[in-house]
């Protein structure tokens, strides 16, 4: 696309600099819309209006007098107030047939924690977004230059876990295997849980669960929690999600990580002790001057009693992860657990590490669904208390909806819920009923099933808005038509089938003359050329639903040519039977449609089937 528009733009700024404009605007270029001439086209005119003191149509006009075109211009023309370009069709489709290539590298690390699971039970359903989600924007940003570090947080001090590990005590359960491990553990948690309904029960359990808690804060319970962390990975491996970190919550207490934060926030005149009142004897955050027009301006620290909040510990976390904390160690996670940085092991906090690998992000991304922006504002104002703004700016909430269950909000206290495992296995149970019906002599049905079952999942979790609150429904979430993973790749791999008939009949490496394309050729080509532009604007948006939007309008565009006719009702698009030298142009264009699926479907964190 650079190679296409760079040109362009450079024609417009020295034709605007010609005419006098002497400070030059953004030069945005765009498809034109069908019937109104030309390949691209620019506002431009609209916004020197006022400058110029001259209506855009003239200005228009004058800007199109004084351009020296790039060669493969054929014309530029005003169209009301657009300065529109008609291409060259031959170079505007060979443009289209150079493969995408990852973005020039850009300064500055993001980090970006997603998942977070309580290490209590299996994954459900309402976690799946955050997994998708997390791992979709980790991958783009990475395409599209950034250094990307992965985070998973486990809170194994937390009253989920000390539930989980209450139960398996309590009820004197001894794991047969029979089941995965954190769906058995699951069940202990849900039977605890329904037991604490009964008041009686929960007067005497209470206190022997605080014993619990009380181990697990002080690290003597973490080979236990492991266990479950361990069960839980295989599903988020399974869904292609890697970490490069993982980071305890006990090794954070541990290493007084929260004390050093206080430390910090304290010499802030921000921060303060009020001697009367509601706070009298609380440490609070005055954020009056940071966050204006808030009814109360106060936010809680430390407790009158002593005891920290969640605000302060989520402040200490952020500080650590952009590098004004240091102290936590790492060493690699036994198990030789691939990280998400290619040719990496994933690596996890200990006590006794050796390697401090983290040094601090510029940027980061925290995937918390939207019940969660009133903490994470209070982190990013922590963080202005302690004086840098620019990590405050660099503190990005990527806020989501939650996620129904047919409708129905999902508890894992009541066991209301379906497992990811669940999802996954009857997904894939689907897809392998059709590839049996549609594609009996399919040479690895299995493996399909597998890469379409779970890029189903995964497409369903990421082709929605974040804002827009998603019902999980089977019928929906595993449909093989319309908007959805199985029809992207089945895309790609009718565009594997072309490239592998014309293998056989010997004219894969046919010359290619571009002088032969038609408007079907540059229809395509256009949709192939805009996937540069709409990686770079996922990865400024942190939107995957927008890169997926894409894909799918990809798709259309695809099927569309595949299926076009001529108005006698005949193929106006046949690949293999094209004369000799246009063959080679669609073979190109079916090489490079094939190359941009398989990227984007692996950007958004789903495989590319060859057969389906």
């Amino acid at each position: 696309m650079q190679e296409v528009l760079a040109p362009l733009k450079s024609a417009l700024a020295q034709a605007l600099q010609s005419l006098g404009v002497s400070e030059l605007p953004e030069i945005v270029l765009q498809e034109t819309p069908p019937g109104k001439g030309g390949d691209y086209g620019s506002p431009v005119a609209f916004t020197l209006a006022r400058t110029l003191r001259k209506a855009p149509p003239q200005i228009a006009l004058e800007i199109a007098q004084k351009l020296e075109l790039p060669p493969f211009v054929r014309r530029a023309f005003a169209v009301g107030g657009y300065l529109n370009f008609e291409l060259d069709p031959a170079f505007l489709v060979q443009a289209a047939t150079h493969p995408p290539r990852p973005l020039p590298p850009q300064p500055g690390k993001v980090l970006i924690e997603h998942t977070a699971v309580n290490p209590n039970k299996e994954l459900h359903v309402g976690h799946l977004r955050n997994v998708c989600l997390g791992d979709a924007v980790a991958r783009i940003l990475r395409y599209a230059g950034r250094q990307v570090e992965v985070l998973n947080y486990i809170d194994d001090t937390g009253r989920q876990a000390a539930d989980s590990l209450f139960a398996l005590q309590h009820y004197g359960l001894v794991y047969d295997g029979s089941k995965k491990y954190d769906h058995w553990v699951g069940e202990a948690y849900v039977r605890l849980h329904r037991d604490l309904e009964d008041e009686a029960k929960k007067a005497q359990l209470e206190p022997q669960i605080a014993l619990v808690l009380h181990r697990l804060e002080a690290g003597e319970l973490r080979a236990e929690v492991d266990k479950i962390l361990r069960a839980q990975l295989e599903t988020m491996l399974r869904l292609g999600a890697r970490y490069d970190l993982l980071v305890w919550e006990s090794d954070i207490v541990r290493e007084g990580l929260l004390h050093k934060a206080l430390a910090i926030l304290e010499r802030s005149p921000h921060v303060l002790r009020p001697s009367e009142g509601k706070y009298a004897g609380a440490l609070v955050i005055d954020a009056s001057a940071i966050i204006p027009g808030l009814e109360d301006p106060y936010f809680v620290l430390v407790r009158s009693n002593g005891a920290s909040t969640y605000y302060a510990k989520d402040i200490a976390f952020q500080m650590w992860k952009m590098g004004l904390l240091q102290g936590l160690k790492f060493d690699p996670y036994p198990g030789d657990y691939p990280a998400f940085t290619p040719g990496r092991l994933m690596y996890t906090s200990t006590p006794s590490g050796h390697l401090q690998e983290h040094t601090g992000a510029s940027e980061t991304i925290n995937v918390i669904d939207a019940r969660q922006s009133h903490p994470q504002m209070i982190v990013r104002a922590g963080l202005e208390v302690a004086g840098r703004h620019d990590l405050a700016e660099g503190a990005y909430h990527l806020a989501y909806e939650t996620v129904l269950l047919e409708g129905k909000q999902m508890s894992g206290r009541k066991g209301i819920t379906v497992s990811v495992d669940e999802v996954l296995d009857e997904a894939v149970q689907r897809a392998r009923a059709i590839i049996a019906e549609k594609n009996p002599l399919h040479p690895d049905p299995q493996t399909a099933a597998e890469q379409i079952g779970v890029g189903a999942v995964r497409f369903a979790m990421v082709k929605t808005e974040p804002k827009k609150q998603i019902d999980f429904r089977y019928d929906q979430a595993l449909s093989f038509e319309g908007d959805t993973g199985p029809y992207l790749q089945y895309a790609h791999a009718r565009a594997g089938s072309i490239l592998r008939k014309a293998e056989e009949q010997g004219v894969l490496g046919e010359a290619p003359d571009y002088t032969q394309a038609t408007p079907y050729e540059v229809g395509l080509a256009k949709a192939l050329l805009r996937f540069p532009a709409v990686v770079q604007e996922a990865a400024a948006s942190k939107a995957p639903h927008v890169l997926a939007q894409y894909l799918l309008d990809l798709g259309a565009a695809w099927n569309g040519y595949y299926n076009a006719k001529t108005a006698e009702g005949k193929p106006a698009t046949a690949v293999l039977s094209a004369p000799v030298g246009l063959r080679g142009v669609r073979l190109e264009l079916v090489k490079s449609l094939k190359q941009t699926l398989n990227q984007g479907l692996t950007l958004l964190g789903l495989n590319a089937p060859e057969v389906m």
